[in-house]
């Protein structure tokens, strides 16, 4: 999947609409990660608002708070590596920027989810860390965030980092929104820090240019991190 960005902001419309260009394979191999007789994965808890509180943490957060968890200076490392050992998924992660063509970039292999490196960094007290990932590719193998079908609320998500201790996080809501229909304040730079995990999701129009929606994994910083 890709997204177009203008100025280093991706537009909602091509984030789902450039989804891995895969074969119908792929797409029914994908619909049996399901429950039996669901279309799309079924949604969960409330997508986290800018301006919740974030109850319980330690963390002083704020609208526009700078650094990172258990750092109060300075920008969050680079992360390297997302796991949710629940759902068994441990995926190496890159920095992904904007191609010329204006989308996002995603990497080429499927194993492999990209970090949005024009928002914030996981770990960042403010802001939509983003990560990209492909759900299969076109030669039907499934992708590393396939995986997020399976996951629950309360899953624990650890996000490995560069030279820096991993930062924890915990899974608090999924939804699933058309591709022409992503929230505007999954990118956003301010307000409640979260981490949104985001791939593809059915139906697979092969005319209309692949899958038709998005699915979307929210987590939340874990009150206890380093």
């Amino acid at each position: 999947m890709r997204s177009s960005a203008r100025s280093g902001r991706p537009s909602a419309a091509a984030v789902g609409a450039a989804a891995v260009a895969a074969v119908v394979l792929a797409a029914l191999l994908v619909w049996s990660l399901w429950p039996s007789g669901a279309s799309v994965p079924p949604d969960f808890g409330s997508r986290p608002r800018a301006q919740e509180p974030a109850a319980g943490s330690s963390f002083g957060i704020h609208d526009d708070a700078p650094g990172e968890a258990g750092n109060t200076s300075g920008p969050p490392p680079e992360p390297t590596t997302l796991r949710v050992p629940r759902v068994s998924l441990d995926a190496r992660v890159m920095g992904v920027g904007v191609q010329d063509d204006g989308t996002v970039e995603i990497p080429d292999d499927a194993e492999q989810v990209g970090w949005y490196r024009y928002g914030p960094a996981p770990g960042a007290l403010a802001g939509s860390a983003v990560l990209i990932g492909h759900v299969d590719d076109r030669t039907g193998d499934l992708g590393a965030f396939a995986k997020l079908y399976g996951v629950r609320k309360g899953d624990d998500v650890t996000v490995v980092r560069e030279d820096a201790p991993p930062v924890r996080y915990e899974v608090t809501a999924r939804e699933v929104v058309d591709k022409d229909r992503l929230p505007d304040e999954v990118f956003r730079r301010h307000g409640r820090p979260v981490l949104t995990l985001v791939t593809c999701a059915p139906p697979y129009d092969r005319e209309r240019g692949g899958y038709q929606r998005n699915l979307l994994v929210y987590a939340v910083l874990a009150q206890k991190n380093g």
